[in-house]
C-alpha cells in the first residue's frame, strides 16, 4: 500500500442509490459463508468467477501478511511469535489465503533477514530470501491456506509509480517472476502472481506508450509467467487515473472495459483493485450527502463492473482501516464487505499485521490478540480453507488446542516496525 493519495480533479458521474440498500447488505453480514472445503487442482477464471478443475466456485478470502518487502526481508512479527503459531492463527480465524508482499531485492544475496527471534523460530535460522519464503509457503500449504505472491516494490526502500526503475529494469522484473513461476510450478499452495503493486502517477492503460502502458506490461509479464507455469492466475491491478478520473492507487480499472488484458492462455486473468477509506484519504465520495448509498456506484464504475459483466474475476487485494464502528470509516468498511459478499468477490484484507500505520491490522499491537471488532465483520464473509489442513484442533481466533512443546508460546511486546 502507498499512503500519499491525490484526488485533485476527480469527477464522478454517479446515480444516487437508496441508503437502505447498503444498510440491508450490512445487516446481512450475520453468518459465515458455507461451501465445500477443498479446491481441486489449479484455479481458473471463468467469466466473473474463480473455479477449480471440477468447476466448483472458489473465493479467496484472506489477509496480507507483509514484511518480505521491507528491510527486515522476513514477515513481520517473528520477533514476538513463532511462525507456525502465526499461520495457525490465520487459519483458525477462518481465512483461506495469504497475500505475501515481497521486493525484488529479497532475492539478492546480501538481503539477510532481521527482526526474527530465533529462540522462538529456531528452524528459520540460516534461511533467507527464497528459502525463507519457501518455509512460509510450506507452512501455509500444511494448513490449507493458499498464497498469492505480490511484487510490492523493487527494493525495500523504493516505491515507484511504474513497474520498473533505472536501477531495476523491466527485464529484471520479468526474470524474477519467471524464476518464481518455475520454482513453484506444481506447488498447489501458490496460486497466483500479483504482478505489481499499485501502479499510479504516470502509469497509463491501453495507450500503447511502452514506458507507461501498464496493461501492455502486464501482458508481457503475464505471458512470460504462463510460459513457465501455466497453472498460475495472473493478477493485474488497476492504475490511479484513467480518462481524467482519479481513484486509489492500483484501484482504477475503468480502462479494462475498452482495453482488456489478453494473455496467451485463456482463463488466467484476475483483475485486482485496492480500495480504502477516509483514514487513508478523505475522498469526495465520503463527503457526499448521499454517503453511504453512493458507494455502490463508485465501486461499480471503477472495478465491480468487470465481475458483473462476466469479463473476469476481481480480487480486492487491499482494503482496511482502523474503525469498524458507526463513523465514516467503519460504515465504509462494513458496506464494502457486504458488497463483496453479495457479489462473490475475492479479497485479501490489509492487513494481518498491526504495524500498518494508518489502518492497523487484524492483530492488536501485542501481535497475539485478534481485534474483535474487525474479526466480527470479516468473519461474516469467509470461504472455507481450500487445501487439506493437517491434524490439530484450532480454537476460534486462537491457538492450537495442544501446542507443541518445541514451539514457545507467544507473548506480548517486542520490536515494532512501521512500513506504512
Amino acid at each position: 500500500m502507498v499512503r500519499a493519495r491525490r484526488a485533485a480533479g476527480m469527477r464522478l458521474t454517479v446515480a444516487v442509490l437508496l441508503a437502505a440498500s447498503i444498510s440491508g447488505c450490512v445487516a446481512s453480514l450475520g453468518h459465515r459463508t458455507q461451501s465445500s472445503a477443498t479446491a481441486e487442482g489449479p484455479l481458473r477464471a471463468v467469466r466473473g468467477k474463480l473455479v477449480d478443475t471440477s468447476g466448483r466456485e472458489v473465493r479467496l478470502t484472506g489477509v496480507n501478511w507483509f514484511g518480505f518487502e521491507t528491510a527486515t526481508f522476513a514477515p513481520h512479527g517473528l520477533w514476538a511469535r513463532n511462525w507456525r503459531d502465526m499461520l495457525n492463527q490465520i487459519a483458525a480465524a477462518g481465512f483461506n489465503t495469504i497475500r505475501l508482499p515481497f521486493s525484488d531485492e529479497l532475492f539478492d544475496p546480501g538481503s539477510r533477514p532481521s527482526g526474527i527471534d530465533y529462540t522462538r523460530n529456531p528452524d528459520l535460522r540460516g534461511l533467507q530470501g527464497l528459502a525463507l519464503m519457501d518455509r512460509i509457503v510450506q507452512g501455509a500449504d500444511q494448513r490449507g491456506l493458499k498464497v498469492l505472491l505480490d511484487r510490492h516494490q523493487p527494493t525495500s526502500a523504493t516505491r515507484t509509480e511504474l513497474w520498473y526503475t533505472d536501477q531495476l529494469p523491466e527485464t529484471r522484473w520479468i526474470s524474477d517472476w519467471t524464476m518464481l513461476a518455475a520454482h513453484y510450478r506444481g506447488n498447489t499452495a501458490v496460486v497466483g502472481a500479483d504482478l505489481d503493486n499499485e501502479p499510479h502517477g504516470s502509469a497509463t492503460w491501453g495507450d500503447g506508450n511502452p514506458r507507461t502502458d501498464w496493461r501492455a506490461a502486464a501482458e508481457r509479464a503475464g505471458n512470460a509467467v504462463l510460459e513457465v507455469n501455466p497453472d498460475w492466475l495472473i493478477i493485474v491491478e488497476g492504475i490511479e487515473r484513467f480518462a481524467g478520473d482519479s481513484y486509489w492507487y492500483g484501484g482504477n480499472l475503468e480502462g479494462a472495459r475498452q482495453f482488456p488484458v489478453r494473455l496467451s492462455l485463456p482463463g488466467h486473468v484476475v483483475y485486482s483493485a485496492h480500495d480504502y477509506g477516509p483514514g487513508v484519504y478523505d475522498q469526495t465520495w465520503f463527503q457526499s450527502p448521499q454517503f453511504p448509498a453512493n458507494l455502490q456506484t463508485v465501486w461499480e464504475r471503477h472495478w465491480a463492473y468487470l465481475e458483473d459483466a462476466g469479463t473476469a474475476p476481481v480480487l480486492i487485494g487491499e482494503f482496511g482501516g482502523r474503525s469498524m464502528g458507526q463513523d465514516t470509516e467503519g460504515t465504509w468498511q462494513r458496506a464494502l464487505l457486504a458488497f463483496l459478499k453479495a457479489h462473490g468477490t475475492s479479497y485479501t484484507y490489509w492487513s494481518w499485521n498491526p504495524d500498518s500505520g494508518d489502518t492497523g491490522g487484524v492483530l492488536e499491537d501485542d501481535w497475539s490478540t485478534i481485534n474483535p471488532a474487525k474479526m466480527d465483520v470479516l468473519s461474516a464473509y469467509e470461504w472455507p480453507l481450500l487445501g487439506h489442513p493437517r491434524s490439530g484442533v484450532l480454537g476460534a481466533y486462537g491457538w492450537p488446542a495442544t501446542p507443541s512443546p518445541a514451539e514457545p508460546q507467544p507473548h506480548t511486546g517486542g520490536q515494532r516496525y512501521s512500513s506504512r
